[in-house]
């Protein structure tokens, strides 16, 4: 790679790193080119950037963003996935393949809306429902009130009306 060629990519990683809401760092030594394209699906799937790159690149590119912390990590092999939607479906696409890959990829580090992550971080991101079940949970809670004060007011007149029919019945029984 000339000179012109590593400036472009800096700065188009450097924007890919401005705009991500989340990056993770990897290390993916041994794993085989059938395991990688196998990764690189699944992530794409979830609109997750796979990416490959020089340590050296990476530090130039890293430099002015939040994701700067991650600069201890930039050692050894180093794949970069870049979320620019959801974080929680990066990790558990990340999370599940480093426990079915264990030997030949392991995550490092990683960097959540400027706030450095752990790996532990990156599995309990991983460990949580989903968007839409977290929607869907907050919306039952949200009408859970309203439901219940419906059924109250509905309880009323319907308690008026067997009260005026039990006492019909027994004037209907004198």
């Amino acid at each position: 790679m000339n000179k012109e060629s590593k400036q472009q990519v800096v700065s188009q990683l450097h924007e890919k790193l401005k705009r991500a809401k989340a990056v993770f760092l990897a290390d993916f030594r041994g794993m085989n080119v059938g395991k990688a394209t196998e990764l690189r699906n699944e992530l794409r799937k979830a609109s997750v950037e796979y990416k490959v790159v020089k340590n050296t690149l990476l530090v130039l590119a890293s430099r002015d963003t939040d994701k700067e912390s991650l600069q201890s990590h930039f050692a050894g092999p180093t794949a970069v996935a870049l979320s620019y939607d959801d974080p929680v479906a990066a990790a558990k696409v990340l999370s599940r393949f480093a426990k079915e890959q264990q030997a030949t990829f392991k995550l490092k580090a990683g960097v959540l809306t400027g706030k450095p992550i752990t790996v532990a971080d990156i599995q309990a991101l991983a460990d949580l429902p989903s968007r839409e079940v977290l929607i869907a949970k907050l919306l039952g809670t949200m009408q859970a009130p309203v439901a219940n004060f419906v059924g109250v007011l509905a309880a009323v007149p319907g308690s008026f009306v067997r009260a005026l029919s039990a006492i019909q019945s027994k004037k209907e029984g004198n």
